[in-house]
């Protein structure tokens, strides 16, 4: 056809075809995740609103009322003290972990010695190993040391279980600082301590804020441990709490909607304004040590 530059029309069109191809691809992943948001999105909605709902028109299907009865009732069985005593559990443990990991795994990325290869091997090992057989062992333990039912043992064993892979996400982070600035602080005459303190920790915020919140995620969820080594009502945590609501007969559903919406929501709230350092901290925590 006159006037027509057959030269460009071809890859013209072929450009079109690829940029459609593109757009269904792209709409079809975007598809896929919004249909997984939903499935995963959805039952924690319903637990948020079922737990204003009485148990009995949970069960039957029932329509009914908006109301807070569910949350006084749990409210009336102590559930407040569980709440304390996850969260100071949690937030103790937190600390010790993101700091002992912090130190430990500065002294597996800066120094060298003897079998620090094994020793980083074990610790990745160590994730392998099903640590849920030491319950038994660790009840007889705590119960000959006066450690069952106190705050120190059960922050000892959720410490000893996150500190692992807690120094793994840290030495993974850790050797993407530069040892140059170690180097210059230390030509300058800062010490050790500081150099730690004052030049790597402020560098190190998404990879302590990433072993934070896994740690925080592991202890305030952790059930079985407490279980065994928490037998009062006045040191058990939300998940004992929360199983507290499970007779052997029947179960108050209202009242597990509502204790598993106040056991979700700290997570939630955790998660949500820390979740870009988190991703952060996490993929530099993937380079290998």
């Amino acid at each position: 056809m006159a006037g027509v530059n057959t030269d460009t029309v071809g890859p013209r069109r072929r450009d079109g075809a690829v940029r459609l191809r593109s757009r269904w691809r792209d709409g079809l992943l975007l598809a896929a995740v919004a249909a997984v948001l939903i499935f995963v999105a959805a039952p924690v909605f319903w637990v948020f609103v079922a737990s204003f709902r009485s148990g009995i028109g949970l069960i039957a299907g029932a329509e009914t009322q908006f109301t807070l009865a569910n949350y006084t009732k749990i409210w009336e069985n102590d559930f407040g003290r569980y709440l304390f005593n996850s969260l100071l559990i949690c937030i103790v443990s937190v600390i010790i972990c993101t700091a002992a990991s912090a130190c430990a795994a500065y002294v597996m990325s800066r120094y060298r010695f003897q079998y620090k290869k094994l020793l980083f091997a074990a610790l990745v090992v160590s994730q392998l190993f099903p640590w849920v057989v030491l319950v038994t062992p660790l009840f007889i333990l705590f119960a000959n040391s006066g450690l069952l039912n106190t705050y120190a043992g059960i922050i000892f064993c959720y410490v000893a279980v996150t500190l692992p892979f807690s120094m793994y996400l840290m030495v993974g982070y850790l050797e993407a600082i530069p040892r140059d600035l170690d180097e210059a602080a230390l030509m300058d005459g800062c010490s050790r301590l500081q150099v730690l303190t004052q030049i790597v920790f402020p560098l190190m915020v998404p990879g302590i804020v990433a072993t934070a919140t896994y740690s925080f995620l592991v202890v305030w969820s952790e059930f079985l441990l407490a279980l065994a080594l928490l037998t009062k009502t006045s040191v058990k945590t939300l998940p004992l709490g929360l199983a507290l609501f499970f007779g052997e007969d029947t179960v108050d559903w209202g009242a597990v909607m509502a204790a598993s919406a106040l056991t979700a929501l700290p997570a939630l709230l955790l998660f949500l304004p820390v979740q870009s350092r988190l991703v952060s901290g996490l993929t530099s925590g993937s380079i290998k040590g």
